[in-house]
């Protein structure tokens, strides 16, 4: 049988907690005590040097209670009402319970097209990168007060998923109302058995799924299989614990059960994957010797190193990096569009920002967004 992995072992964990526990559906109200607990969680997952990043649903379920709306389904503009409401109740609580740990709270509000725009993606890879830096906990919602039918995920499993991605993580952890995956659903199957651990999702396990469990659950385990499949190709790790006991992750660290789905890679690999065999390129830099060099040996592309910009791109876009004699010695995504890099090309780092009139990163791309060849 293969072995669960470790929470110790992470470096990097988002923690996806959703309405169902965070809110209490009869009242309106949050449930504090059990916030605090999670809170405590998290602190041990901080205090140990791991990043954490919070993916929280909740706004339109606590502003229905401020509003009194009623239960049951919402047209889009009560909907998008009380998600203007709840937001600032969630962002408050967030605020104080990490807070009383010690912790600070960052606010970060997505739609499906921050996560699916490049330019709009590098923007929030970029902030969740300053925040985790300096050892905030971003909480992350989508923004459910602009957020239609044609532009929303509909659920924080596949959100959770895509900001794991995009943040790098090796673990996502979803907190459910259910303890993992089971053979068939356990509350028409008696019979049914967990899965503690899932290799590989295969058709099989696909067709376990089955709905949502509560009225303010958008989700259900169909979804959690889609966020299954995002993560284990962006080389994260995801667990789905059960979240209605005080401690949830704490009670799996010591032993309560979960279902762990494993990825084969790591979220770099699975990065210059993408970056080699998945983008095309958009222009090409031609670099000197020296830098060719300094690249091989783990070091991210200067602008001093750059002798040639060829073709037309934008920040972020795929190029080919070319050494003196014009052969391809690798690709990767380029932080200035070509106009930019342009200007800069051959310069001093410390001239960017009297050539550009912003100071820019110090790299025209860094090591972590470019796949030589041989890797």
């Amino acid at each position: 049988m293969t072995q669960s992995p470790s929470l110790a072992s992470f470096r990097r964990i988002v923690v996806k907690v959703g309405s169902s526990l965070l809110v209490d559906q009869a009242a309106g109200r949050l449930k504090q005590a059990w916030l605090e607990a999670l809170a405590g969680d998290l602190q041990d997952l901080h205090q140990r040097g791991a990043d954490v990043l919070v993916v929280s649903s909740g706004s339109i379920a606590l502003g229905r209670g401020v509003l009194g709306l009623p239960r049951g389904a919402l047209a889009l503009a009560d909907s998008q009402a009380a998600a203007a409401v709840g937001q600032i109740a969630l962002a408050g609580a967030w605020r104080e319970a990490l807070g009383a740990r010690g912790m600070t709270a960052g606010q970060i509000l997505v739609t499906l097209n921050d996560t699916e725009e490049r330019q709009r993606y590098l923007n929030a890879r970029e902030t969740l990168g300053r925040l985790l830096a300096m050892r905030a906990v971003p909480v992350i919602n989508e923004n459910d007060t602009v957020a239609t039918t044609e532009i929303r995920y509909g659920d924080n499993d596949r959100l959770a998923a895509r900001v794991a991605t995009m943040a790098s993580a090796d673990l996502l952890i979803l907190l459910s109302d259910i303890d993992g995956l089971y053979t068939a659903p356990p509350q028409d199957n008696p019979d049914a058995k967990l899965i503690p651990v899932v290799p590989r999702i295969t058709f099989e396990i696909e067709s376990m799924a089955g709905g949502a469990a509560s009225e303010n659950s958008r989700g259900g385990m169909r979804t959690k299989i889609e966020a299954a499949k995002i993560c284990v190709t962006g080389g994260a790790h995801m667990m789905i614990a059960d979240g209605r006991i005080a401690h949830p992750i704490a009670r799996v660290a010591a032993g309560a059960n979960c279902t762990w789905f494993l990825t084969p890679s790591t979220p770099l690999s699975a990065r210059k994957k993408w970056i080699a065999g998945s983008l095309e390129p958009r222009g090409a830099l031609h670099v000197d010797a020296g830098a060719a060099r300094a690249l091989f040996a783990g070091k991210s592309l200067l602008p001093a190193g750059v002798t040639r910009v060829e073709g037309s791109f934008e920040r972020g876009d795929c190029v080919v990096l070319r050494d003196p004699s014009g052969a391809e010695i690798g690709r990767g995504l380029v932080a200035y569009d070509s106009g930019e890099a342009g200007q800069i090309t051959g310069r001093n780092t410390s001239e960017i920002e009297g050539i550009l009139g912003i100071a820019g990163g110090a790299g025209m791309m860094h090591r972590d967004d470019m796949a030589l060849s041989g890797e």
